[in-house]
C-alpha cells in the first residue's frame, strides 16, 4: 500500500517492494515467467520499420546529433537508421521524416503494410468508446497530481530499473542538455493520447502518435542490437535481454496507468472511485494494444495491472551507478527552469515523496531539509483540495477537465519554454553509438531562483496546518461540553 494500514496483519504471502506492501498470490508474474518476455518483442513492428525503409530510406547524416564531441577512431557500422535528424538537417530547413505518414501514404499499395495497417485499424472487440473517453477525464481530473506523478515516480523513480537504464544511457537521450526536452516530448504524446476521443481513435492525434513512438522503439531496438553484433560485448544480451522487449513495453504502460493509480496518487492523497480505476487501465490497455504491448491477461482488468506493477517493483527495480547519472539528470535538467522554477532541493523533495527515502537513497538523491518536505505537503494539500472538490460538483468537473486539457497542451507544446509550437513526431534523434553514453552532467541553461509554485505551497501548507489546529481546538472544546453534558 501506499499508506501505511495499521489494522493489517503480514501473512506468509506478504511481500514488500521499495515501501509498498502487497500479498503475492499465484496470477504475479514471477522471475521465471518474467524470462521469456524479456526476450521477446514487437516483431511486426520490426517487419513494417524495414519495409518503410526500403520505400524511404532514411536519411544518411555522419555525425548523429548526440554523438561523442570526442570522436574514435572506429567508426561506427553502416547501419542503416530510421530518422536521423541533427542540427545541420534542421539549419536547412529540410522536412521531418515521418514514418506514420509513409505508412499511412503507402497502405494501399504494399500487402505487408496493409495487412499492419488493417491490424492497428481495427479496434478490438472489448473497446467501448465511452469507457475510453471517461478513462481520458480521470487524467484531467487529478491533472496536477497526475504530471507530478509521471514526473518524479514513473520517469524519475522508473530509472531504477537496470536494464531499462542499460538502453536509455546509450541513446543519449537523458543527458542534462536533452532531458527537459525528452520529458516535454513523453508528456506530449499522453496529452493527445488524452486530449479528445477522435485523437485516440485510428486516424487521431493519439493514435498517429502512438505508432510513432512503437516504430521509434523499433529503430532503437535495431540500432542497439546492430553495435553488439559489430562490436560484441556493447549490449548484454544475455544478462538485459532484448533492447525494448514485451516485458519493457509492458512496464511503461504499467508505469502510466497501475503505478498512478496504486502509488502516485495516494501518495499524495488521492484515491480514485472504483469505476474511474476501471476506466483508466481501459485506456492505456487500449493504447498498449496499439504499441504493440502485450495486455491479454495482464492488463484486461484493475487487478491484473495492479499485480503487473507490483511484480514490476519486486524484480526490475534495482538501482544500478548508471540509475544515478540519469536520476540525477533530470533534477538538474529541470532545477530552475519553467514552468515552475522549482529549485533542485524542492524537486528532490518530491522525489522523496513519491518514491520514498530507501528508493531515492540508491538514486543518490540527497536528503533535502524538512522545509521541502513541507512545501511537498503543501503540494498535495493543494491538490486534494482542488481535485476533491472539483469532482463532487459535475458542472465544476467538466469545466475543470476542459479548461487543463487546454492549459496542459499549450504549457507543453506552444511555450517557448516547452516544445515551441512544433510538435515531435518521434524521430530518431538520439541515436545509440558506441561513443555515446549519457555521463553526470550540469544543466548549462539559465536558471531561475524565485518559484512562484514554491511559495503557493507554502501558503498552502501554513493555511492547511492553521486549518487543521483550529479544527482540532473546536473538536476538543465540543468534546468538553459533551462530557460535561454526559458527565
Amino acid at each position: 500500500m501506499a499508506w501505511p494500514n495499521l489494522f493489517s496483519r503480514d501473512t506468509p504471502n506478504t511481500k514488500r517492494a521499495w515501501g509498498f506492501k502487497f500479498e503475492f498470490s499465484p496470477e504475479h508474474l514471477t522471475p521465471t515467467t518474467c524470462e521469456p518476455l524479456k526476450n521477446s518483442y514487437d516483431e511486426r513492428g520490426e517487419a513494417v520499420l524495414n519495409r518503410l525503409n526500403e520505400i524511404s530510406p532514411p536519411p544518411q547524416k555522419d555525425l548523429p546529433r548526440n554523438s561523442s564531441r570526442h570522436p574514435t577512431s572506429e567508426k561506427s557500422p553502416e547501419i542503416p537508421d530510421s530518422t536521423i535528424r541533427d542540427d545541420e538537417k534542421e539549419a536547412t530547413k529540410s522536412p521531418r521524416r515521418d514514418l506514420y505518414a509513409i505508412l499511412r501514404d503507402n497502405a494501399a499499395t504494399d500487402p505487408l503494410l496493409a495487412d499492419f495497417w488493417r491490424e492497428v485499424n481495427t479496434v478490438p472487440d472489448w473497446v467501448d468508446w465511452a469507457q475510453i473517453e471517461r478513462g481520458q477525464d480521470v487524467f484531467y481530473r487529478y491533472g496536477g497530481a497526475c504530471l507530478t506523478g509521471l514526473a518524479y515516480q514513473s520517469l524519475l523513480g522508473g530509472m531504477g530499473a537496470a536494464r531499462v537504464v542499460e538502453t536509455l544511457a546509450r541513446t543519449g537521450g537523458f543527458s542534462t542538455k536533452v532531458a527537459r526536452g525528452r520529458l516535454f516530448e513523453t508528456t506530449q504524446h499522453i496529452l493527445q493520447c488524452t486530449k479528445s476521443l477522435e485523437s485516440i481513435q485510428p486516424g487521431g492525434d493519439g493514435f498517429a502518435s502512438t505508432l510513432r513512438v512503437r516504430l521509434l522503439h523499433v529503430a532503437v531496438r535495431q540500432r542497439i542490437l546492430a553495435l553488439e553484433k559489430a562490436r560484441p560485448g556493447y549490449y548484454n544480451v544475455a544478462e538485459w535481454g532484448i533492447p525494448i522487449n514485451d516485458l519493457d513495453s509492458m512496464a511503461t504502460i504499467a508505469t502510466f496507468s497501475s503505478t498512478l493509480i496504486w502509488l502516485s496518487l495516494p501518495r499524495q492523497g488521492l484515491f480514485m472511485r472504483a469505476q474511474e480505476k476501471v476506466d483508466y487501465i481501459a485506456l492505456w490497455r487500449y493504447i498498449g494494444h496499439v504499441i504493440g504491448c502485450p495486455t491479454k491477461g495482464f492488463f484486461e482488468t484493475p487487478a491484473q495491472a495492479k499485480r503487473v506493477m507490483e511484480a514490476l517493483l519486486l524484480y526490475e527495480i534495482h538501482p544500478t551507478p548508471t540509475s544515478k547519472v540519469l536520476a540525477n539528470n533530470i533534477i538538474k535538467s529541470l532545477e530552475g527552469q519553467p514552468p515552475g522554477y522549482a529549485s533542485a532541493d524542492f524537486l528532490t523533495a518530491s522525489a522523496r515523496w513519491l518514491n520514498g527515502n530507501q528508493l531515492c537513497d540508491e538514486l543518490g538523491l540527497p536528503r533535502v531539509s524538512p522545509y521541502y518536505t513541507c512545501l511537498m505537503a503543501g503540494q498535495c494539500m493543494f491538490f486534494c483540495f482542488f481535485a476533491y472538490t472539483y469532482r463532487s460538483i459535475p458542472s465544476w468537473d467538466r469545466s475543470k477537465i476542459k479548461l487543463l486539457k487546454k492549459v496542459f497542451f499549450d504549457i507543453i507544446v506552444n511555450t517557448k519554454y516547452g516544445l515551441q509550437g512544433k510538435e515531435s513526431v518521434f524521430e530518431f534523434k538520439y541515436v545509440p553509438e558506441y561513443e555515446t553514453v549519457t555521463l553526470m552532467g550540469e544543466c548549462e541553461e539559465e536558471k531561475q531562483d524565485y518559484s512562484a509554485v514554491e511559495r503557493r505551497n507554502l501558503r498552502t501548507f501554513l493555511v492547511g496546518c492553521a486549518g487543521i489546529g483550529v479544527g482540532c481546538f473546536v473538536g476538543v472544546k465540543v468534546l468538553g461540553l459533551v462530557w460535561r453534558a454526559v458527565w
